[in-house]
């Protein structure tokens, strides 16, 4: 029976913080700007490591610089945004998880034209 316990032990060391959901989600097209982003993962992120930001099209940073993982849900980041034109954009993250591993990712969503 140990043994068998021990088989799936590397599997569970080797484990990333892994993006779960998001809001707003990957490739999401809003007729309203979102005023912040929430992403959440699979593991507790290490605040002082987890970091964020979102860009416009010409790579301008449009968020607050608030970046937190939350006290209540330390597998959640959130950051405000600026109000936002129509366009496309790109959240940038990179994330330690507790387990010690760094994952960068980034994800995109547009904001549609009312017209």
């Amino acid at each position: 029976m140990g043994l068998a316990a021990l088989a799936f032990w590397p599997a569970a060391a080797l484990a990333h913080a892994v993006l779960v959901k998001s809001v707003p989600a990957q490739r999401a097209a809003l007729a309203e700007p979102p005023p912040r982003i929430e992403l959440w993962f699979n593991e507790r992120l290490e605040p002082a490591y987890s970091k964020a930001s979102v860009t416009n099209e010409a790579g301008a940073q449009v968020d607050l610089r608030d970046v937190a993982v939350l006290a209540e849900d330390p597998r959640r980041l959130s950051l405000s945004l600026q109000p936002l034109l129509p366009g496309r954009y790109t959240v940038s993250f990179r994330v330690l998880s507790v387990d010690g591993h760094v994952v960068e990712s980034r994800l995109t969503f547009t904001v549609k034209d009312r017209r």
